[in-house]
């Protein structure tokens, strides 16, 4: 566990350079906006250990599949996240010497992430080789305002020498990806211009044989260059290579002055432009946000991240290292995914790596949507849904390629366009838990915002795709009399092919037991509708639902009557039972052990059992939960990103505050301190709004309980109050805990009643509403 980030309320802070941590500090510090985002890298040369990353929303490779034997079924390609052109690179020569902070010595270096404005900040003093000495002062944002664009302000003061300043502000397209199956770059050039201060290149991906689009994204930018402040005369000499492009400035500088140099740059990309019109839209927008000027670039930019800190965040008062958490997560949230484009989706390492490939995982469904459905309008969340019934033929042509029929869907497990393209067999054919997380999705967002809308527009063909194939997934054990589910994997990735996993089983139940539900409301308040849903998916009514009935009425689901728990699957108690403490040594495991001996061990990668007590905590008894929860998770090593959260919140649910506290602690620092040593490849966005549920749904106790927001909050000890803002329906309220109460105040003109502990509670318009004492 790392620990030289500087706790701040507002900021990421690395106070001294540390060189050995870089590629992690770049992580942390990555910028976005939605539509494009790069780490945090230096805009001058660094030839010391670092990941250059910029990439753009819904752009992607298929990486030719690397197996080392081909299963029947496979994707033929990984969808690699692409390493896009380097819009932010400022070589500086001061005489013939480079700065490149690896052969420098740095007297020294502050970089902050200013989580308030969304404000990349770099200062360093450094002394050349040669013993000039001079400082850097280094601003930069990935527009939320414009948000196909970047600004950068560098500042470089010679302290003490007068020389010459060589400055190339460039666009380079020489970028691979690290995880490129084949070691090959994914771009081919084609075009390239430049001018005065400005140049252009345009990357398109490199022709596949598995009939995806070849992407085309244009880059452009435009710099100014001043001296104290002031405009100066300057030529710049236009530089092209292959997939690069430059101007070259030479400008002498006197000791005491200071440079500044104004980057402005786009990524266009032929996902929303028409490519014979890429370049000059590109020339458009860097016109149009060169013309604002940097400062105006950044007002509106903060302006923007204004409104969003308005609705979602989290006040601690008391520990300030909790603070930094959960808004570093927030924040990281908040410029991955905006809900403005329905054709996005929020991918597990977002814009600060390329680790996983892919855009979508179950992670959305499971945990981002509940963070979104609170946090931000109400389409936001609608739109992650819609993203899914529009892969809805993909899901179905995923199914048939693994011997499914008559309209059974199975969604990818990664994907980029609704096809499957993740290739490990155990996670591809038999991690299928994913289709229940995307149905209870469907059941999470009409329970939240009452928009039943929905199950009829799209959400019920969803759900009828996604039952069919849990329906020809089972089948009749003539032993038990039941129906099994036979060769799954669980969430908890550490047992493969398992027979009965008990939360793929339940969840599978529930989808069936689900849609038969809204079948039924739909018949009695919309049957025009439904008979139109009907004949479009060829539906046998009174044939499929007896058969999803029983289903629900004879599944099996493995449990052991003496420990009164659900068995993770069945045979789970033939292993041996040991607690992590019986292993500390060994941990991580996945780094240390054998996947033979994992596989064969009762440890527990993340919640499996209590991922299914998690999500249908009302259908058991509290004993139930808390018998299961102190059974697994003394095995739970949490070595998923996605296993601390949910842990928090069953164990804040059952009274085990010490415990959910650990956890929740363990989900928000989860990158920042480096828990499970792998936040160089970028961070875990998805599970970052499990830090935000830990809180919310954790300490805070929020629920839905028939149709009405529900909170039972209590505060952590190491805490003095906590705040946050929730959007329910129509209203938006502030919620303070303190140790003296309770306080709810509605900001919007809508009143609402929800349920305090258990109680009604009536908040009227623009109205504050205290009780003194918790609970």
């Amino acid at each position: 566990m790392k620990n030289y980030i500087t706790h701040h309320e507002w900021s990421i802070v690395e106070d001294g350079f540390h060189a050995a941590n870089n590629e992690i500090t770049e992580s942390l510090m990555s910028l976005g906006n939605g539509r494009m985002g790069q780490r945090g890298n230096f805009e001058e040369t660094y030839t010391g250990k670092t990941l250059l990353g910029n990439y753009v929303a819904g752009v992607y490779f298929p990486d030719k599949t690397r197996v080392g034997w081909w299963k029947n079924g496979y994707p033929n390609y990984f969808a690699k996240v692409l390493n896009a052109c380097n819009w932010i690179g400022i070589d500086i020569k001061v005489g013939e010497e480079v700065l490149d902070l690896n052969t420098c010595t740095v007297e020294d270096f502050r970089r902050e992430l200013n989580m308030k404005e969304g404000i990349l900040e770099r200062t360093a003093t450094v002394t050349l080789p040669g013993g000039k000495r001079l400082k850097i002062h280094s601003t930069r944002f990935c527009s939320m305002a414009d948000d196909e664009s970047g600004a950068i302000c560098y500042k470089i003061t010679a302290l003490n020498f007068d020389d010459t300043l060589t400055i190339t502000p460039y666009l380079d397209g020489n970028i691979r990806n690290r995880d490129s199956n084949y070691d090959e770059s994914f771009w081919t050039e084609i075009h390239k211009e430049t001018s005065f201060s400005e140049g252009y290149l345009v990357l398109e991906t490199k022709g596949n044989p598995y009939g995806v689009e070849q992407f085309q994204v244009a880059t452009g930018m435009r710099f100014d260059i001043k001296i104290n402040g002031l405009k100066t005369d300057y030529q710049s000499l236009p530089v092209k290579y292959e997939k690069y492009v430059a101007g070259t400035v030479h400008i002498d500088i006197r000791e005491g002055q200071e440079l500044t140099v104004y980057k402005y740059a786009v990524n266009l990309s032929s996902t929303n432009y028409d490519k014979e019109v890429l370049v000059q839209e590109a020339k458009n927008y860097v016109g149009r946000i060169s013309e604002k000027g940097f400062e105006q670039l950044y007002a509106e930019h903060v302006k923007v991240w204004e409104a969003k800190w308005e609705r979602n965040d989290i006040t601690i008062q008391g520990n300030i290292a909790a603070q930094q958490g959960i808004r570093f997560n927030i924040f990281h949230l908040g410029q991955t995914y905006t809900g403005e484009d329905e054709r996005l989706n929020i991918g597990p390492k977002g814009f600060t790596g390329e680790k996983y490939g892919g855009s979508t995982y179950w992670d959305t469904e499971a945990y981002c949507i509940p963070f979104y459905l609170s946090t931000a309008d109400q389409k936001v969340a609608r739109n992650l849904l819609v993203y899914r019934y529009k892969h809805l033929e993909k899901a179905i042509e995923n199914a048939e390629k693994l011997g499914f029929q008559d309209g059974a869907a199975l969604y990818p497990m990664v994907t980029m366009n609704g096809e499957e393209c993740h290739n490990e067999w155990e996670i591809t054919f038999e991690e299928i838990h994913r289709n229940g997380a995307i149905a209870y999705a469907i059941y999470d967002y009409t329970r939240y915002t009452g928009d039943e809308t929905y199950l009829s527009d799209y959400g019920l063909e969803v759900l009828i795709g996604i039952s069919r194939f849990w329906k020809q997934r089972v089948n009749w054990s003539e032993d038990k009399k039941q129906y099994v589910m036979l060769g799954v994997t669980g969430p908890n990735e550490y047992e493969n092919n398992v027979n009965n996993n008990w939360y793929t089983n339940y969840i599978a139940c529930w989808t069936l037991r689900y849609t038969l539900e809204v079948i039924g409301k739909l018949w009695t308040e919309n049957s025009r509708r439904l008979n139109e849903i009907i004949l479009q998916t060829h539906f046998d009514l009174n044939g499929e639902m007896a058969a999803w009935k029983h289903i629900v009425e004879n599944m099996h689901f493995p449990y052991d009557p003496e420990k009164k728990v659900y068995l993770q699957q069945s045979g789970f108690l033939d292993k041996e039972i040991l607690t992590v403490d019986d292993i500390s040594a060994h941990r991580p495991i996945n780094q240390k052990w054998s996947w033979d001996r994992i596989l064969r061990s009762c440890f527990i990668k993340q919640a499996d059992v209590l991922q299914g007590l998690y999500f249908f905590e009302d259908e058991f008894q509290a004993d139930d939960i808390r018998r299961n929860f102190e059974f697994y998770e003394p095995m739970t090593v949490h070595e998923s990103s996605l296993s601390p959260c949910v842990h928090s919140i069953l164990a804040a649910k059952i009274g085990l505050r010490d415990k959910a506290y650990e956890m929740y602690v363990r989900t928000a620092r989860l990158d920042l301190d480096d828990y499970n040593n792998d936040t160089e490849d970028g961070l875990h966005i998805t599970s970052m709004a499990g830090t935000w549920m830990s809180v919310v749904k954790g300490f805070a106790g929020q629920r839905v309980k028939n149709g009405s927001l529900s909170l039972n909050p209590y505060i952590p000890e190491q805490w003095n109050s906590y705040s946050f803002r929730i959007g329910f329906r129509d209203a938006l309220l502030r919620i303070e805990v303190t140790r003296d109460g309770v306080s709810v105040r509605n900001i919007t003109d809508s009143p609402i009643t929800i349920l305090l502990y258990g109680r009604p509670l009536e908040v009227g318009a623009l109205a504050t509403v205290m009780q003194t004492g918790l609970g």
